[in-house]
C-alpha cells in the first residue's frame, strides 16, 4: 500500500510538473495580449465630437478651397467615403479617400475639384470615434455668396448601420459577452467549487461550447465590423480590405487579441480536464477482513489503527498535487479571464471619457464578476443532474453573494460615469435602457434568493437520504430465512443491495424534490441572466447619457423634449425663448436664452443671442453654443459661429438648406462642471 501511494504521488508530481511549464507559457502570452489591448487605452472625451472645420461653419470664402479639413475632440477612424462634400444640386465635388492631415489621428481631409461655382455646399460626414462608435454629421459653407441648395437626404451621411447589419453585429456582440460568462464562470466554478466537475462530460460540454461560440462570435464582429461602421449591407462582410481595415483600429485590435487569447484559451481548457478531470482519487479505507470483532486481541486493534493512520496519510498526500495543480489553474485562468475581458473594457465606453484609470480596472471587475456569476448557474444547473455534493452549491451561494456585492458596487459607478445626471435616467436611450438593466438585475436577485432558500434545504434532504432504507430491509429478511448459510444465496443478495444502493443514490443526486426546485429556480435565474446580456450589449451601443447631453443634435436632451413649434412669418425676425437651469450656484446659472432668426427661410439666416437672468438682465458665461438640426432628414448639427456685441448678447449667421421641422438648441456652461442645453423647435420654409 506504501508503494502504491509513492507511485500515485509521483504520477502527480509528474502532472504537475509539465502543467507548470505549459501554465507558463500561458501567462507569456497572456501579458503580451494584455499589453497590447490596453496599450492604447488613454483619456479622451467619449464620443468624438466635431470642433473645427476649414472652411469654418457657415463662413463665405471668397474663393474655392483646395480641400476641405475637419478636426475632431479626439483620433477618429476613416473609410473612403468618410467625408462627402456636394453642390447645391446635390452632386459630389470632392475627390473621395479622405486622409488624417500630418498623420494626426484626430483630423480628416478631403480634397475638392477645381472650378467650383458660387453657392452654398453641404459637408457630410462620417468616422468611428476611438470608442468604437460611428458617428456623423453635416455642416454648410458658401463660396462667393450663400445660395440655395436642394440635397438629397439620402447622400446626407449619418451614424446609422444598415439595419440588417446591425442586427447581426449586436446579435455577435451579446453572444460573445454569453460565451465569455461561460466560459470564465463554468472554469472558476470547477476550479473554486467542483474539482471533480471537470471530469463530468455535461460540464466539460458547458466549456468547449462556451470557447467555440466566443472564437465563432469574434470571427463574426471583426467581418461585420466593416459593413457596420460605412452603413453597407451584409454581402461587404467578406471584403477583405475592409476587415483589413478593421484591423488597423482600437477595436480590431482588440479582436485580434481576443483570437489570440482563445487560443490560450484552448491549452489552458485542455489542461483543465486533463489534470482535474483525471486526478487520482484518494484511496479509499479498505473494509475489515475480520467477520467476529470479539475474538480479535488487542494487538490486531493496534494494528488496525496503524493502518487507518497511514491510509489517512496517503490520502492526504495524494491530494496535496490536487491542490497544487488547482492553485496553479486558478491563477493562469484568472490572468486569462482579466485579459479576456480588457478585449471588452480596453475598447469600449472605459476607455474614453472621465476617471479613465479608475474606469477601466471597474469595468473588468464588473465584467469578470458578471461571468463568474451567469456562467457559475449554467454549471450549477448541469451538476445538480450529475451528483453535484450540497457542500459545493453552498460555497456556490456565499461565491454569489460576494460577486453580486461586486457587480452592485461597480454597476453604480458605471452608472454614473454614464449617466451624468438623474435626468439622463429617462430623457437618453442610454437612461431607459440603464433602467430596464436595472429591472432585470433586481428579477436576478428575487429568484437567487429562491435559490438560496432551497440551498439551505439541499444538505438536510441529501443527509436523509444517503442510506437507502431497502437494503437493510432486505439484509434483516434474507437473515430470518437462513440465507447467510448459502454462499450462492449470500453472493446475490450482495449485488442486489449495490444494485438497490446505486439506485437510490441516483434518485439522490438527479430526482429528489429538493434538487429538481434549486434546478428550476436557477434556470430561471440564468433565463433573466440572458436577457440582461442582451441589455448590456445594446447599453454598450448606444452613446452615454452623459454624451447624449451635451450633443446638441438629439432634440430633447438635456433640456427636455423640445416645445412646439414657433410659428414664424417668412421676412421678419422670429424670437425664441429658451429657459435654461445649468444646475449651478453662480447667478449665470438659471435664465433664459433669446435667440432671434431672420428671415426664417431656407439660405442664410441673420441669428442674434442673448442671455438673460431671472431679473431680465444680461449675463457672462464662460461658453455658448448655438445650432440648428433637421431631425427629419438626418442633417445637422449645423453650429452657428458666434461674434461677440457685447455683455451677454452674440449673434453670427445661420445656413438652412432646406425647409422643415429645425431643431434649435442653446448649450450654456455657467462654471467649469455646470452645463445644460435647452432646445425648441422652429418651422422653416412651411
Amino acid at each position: 500500500m506504501a508503494a502504491d501511494g509513492v507511485a500515485t504521488r509521483r504520477g502527480a508530481q509528474v502532472i504537475t510538473a509539465a502543467g507548470r511549464r505549459r501554465l507558463g507559457a500561458l501567462l507569456a502570452v497572456l501579458v503580451a495580449a494584455l499589453a497590447l489591448v490596453l496599450g492604447g487605452a488613454t483619456a479622451a472625451s467619449a464620443h468624438a465630437t466635431l470642433e473645427g472645420t476649414d472652411p469654418a461653419q457657415g463662413s463665405v470664402v471668397p474663393t474655392a478651397p483646395a480641400a476641405v479639413t475637419l478636426t475632431f475632440s479626439e483620433g477618429v477612424s476613416l473609410s473612403a467615403d468618410s467625408v462627402r462634400v456636394l453642390d447645391p444640386r446635390g452632386a459630389a465635388v470632392d475627390e473621395g479617400r479622405p486622409d488624417h492631415v500630418d498623420g494626426k489621428s484626430a483630423t480628416a481631409r478631403v480634397t475638392l475639384r477645381q472650378g467650383l461655382d458660387n453657392g452654398t455646399y453641404t459637408v457630410a460626414w462620417r468616422a468611428v470615434s476611438e470608442d468604437s462608435h460611428p458617428i456623423g454629421g453635416a455642416f454648410t459653407f458658401s463660396i462667393g455668396a450663400p445660395s440655395d441648395t436642394t440635397v438629397n437626404a439620402s447622400a446626407v451621411q449619418g451614424a446609422k448601420a444598415d439595419g440588417a447589419v446591425g442586427f447581426a453585429y449586436g446579435t455577435a456582440r451579446t453572444v460573445a459577452y454569453g460565451a465569455f460568462a461561460l466560459l470564465a464562470g463554468a472554469a472558476a466554478f470547477v476550479i473554486v467549487v467542483w474539482p471533480g466537475g471537470a471530469a463530468v462530460r455535461g460540464v466539460q460540454r458547458l466549456l468547449m461550447s462556451g470557447w467555440v461560440a466566443l472564437l465563432l462570435s469574434t470571427v463574426a464582429v471583426l467581418m461585420l465590423r466593416g459593413p457596420y461602421e460605412r452603413g453597407t449591407g451584409l454581402g461587404q462582410a467578406f471584403d477583405l480590405s475592409l476587415v483589413r481595415a478593421t484591423l488597423d483600429e482600437r477595436i480590431g485590435t482588440a479582436l485580434a487579441a481576443r483570437l489570440l487569447l482563445l487560443a490560450a484559451a484552448g491549452v489552458f481548457l485542455s489542461l483543465l480536464v486533463g489534470q482535474l478531470g483525471l486526478q487520482p482519487k484518494p484511496a479509499a479505507p479498505a473494509p475489515d477482513s475480520g467477520t467476529d470483532a470479539d475474538s480479535e486481541s488487542d494487538a490486531e486493534d493496534t494494528e488496525d489503527t496503524e493502518d487507518a493512520e497511514l491510509r489517512r496519510l496517503e490520502r492526504a498526500a495524494a491530494e496535496r498535487p490536487q491542490r497544487d495543480t488547482r492553485l496553479g489553474l486558478g491563477l493562469a485562468g484568472l490572468a486569462l479571464a482579466i485579459a479576456l475581458s480588457a478585449t471588452w473594457v480596453g475598447a469600449d465606453h472605459s476607455s474614453v471619457g472621465i476617471q479613465v484609470p479608475l474606469a477601466l480596472p471597474l469595468a473588468a471587475l464588473h465584467l469578470l464578476a458578471m461571468a463568474g456569476w451567469l456562467g457559475g448557474l449554467a454549471v450549477l444547473v448541469t451538476g445538480l443532474r450529475h451528483g453535484l455534493p450540497a457542500a459545493a452549491v453552498e460555497r456556490f451561494s456565499k461565491l454569489a453573494f460576494w460577486l453580486v456585492a461586486v457587480l452592485a458596487v461597480s454597476g453604480v459607478y458605471q452608472s454614473w460615469r454614464g449617466l451624468g445626471s438623474w435626468g439622463a435616467l429617462v430623457n437618453t436611450e442610454y437612461g431607459r435602457l440603464l433602467l430596464i438593466k436595472v429591472g432585470c438585475v433586481a428579477a436576478m436577485l428575487g429568484v437567487a434568493w429562491i435559490s438560496r432558500a432551497w440551498t439551505a434545504r439541499l444538505r438536510t434532504a441529501d443527509e436523509t437520504a444517503a442510506v437507502p432504507e431497502s437494503v437493510p430491509a432486505l439484509a434483516t429478511a434474507d437473515r430470518a430465512a437462513g440465507a447467510d448459510a448459502d454462499p450462492e444465496r449470500a453472493a446475490q443478495l450482495a449485488r442486489q443491495q449495490a444494485v438497490l444502493a446505486e439506485a437510490k443514490q441516483r434518485r439522490t443526486a438527479d430526482g429528489s424534490p429538493v434538487r429538481a426546485g434549486l434546478r428550476r429556480s436557477v434556470l430561471v435565474e440564468t433565463t433573466v441572466a440572458v436577457l440582461v446580456l442582451v441589455v448590456t450589449t445594446m447599453l454598450t451601443n448606444s452613446p452615454p447619457g452623459r454624451v447624449a447631453q451635451a450633443i446638441a443634435a438629439q432634440p430633447g436632451a438635456g433640456g427636455g423634449a423640445p416645445v412646439a413649434g414657433a410659428s414664424a412669418v417668412p421676412g421678419k425676425t422670429l424670437e425664441l425663448k429658451l429657459p435654461y437651469d445649468t444646475g449651478g450656484r453662480t447667478p449665470n446659472a438659471k435664465g433664459t436664452a433669446v435667440v432671434g432668426v431672420n428671415p426664417v427661410g431656407t439660405g442664410p439666416n441673420a441669428v442674434t443671442l442673448k442671455l438673460t437672468d431671472a431679473a431680465g438682465k444680461p449675463v457672462e458665461v464662460p461658453e455658448v453654443q448655438l445650432a440648428f438640426t433637421l431631425p427629419d432628414r438626418d442633417l445637422g448639427p449645423l453650429p452657428v459661429t458666434l461674434q461677440s456685441e457685447g455683455t451677454g448678447a452674440w449673434s453670427g449667421t445661420a445656413q438652412l438648406p432646406l425647409a422643415g421641422e429645425w431643431v434649435v438648441s442653446v448649450t450654456v456652461r455657467s462654471s467649469d462642471i455646470d452645463q445644460v442645453t435647452a432646445t425648441q423647435q422652429l418651422k422653416v420654409g412651411q
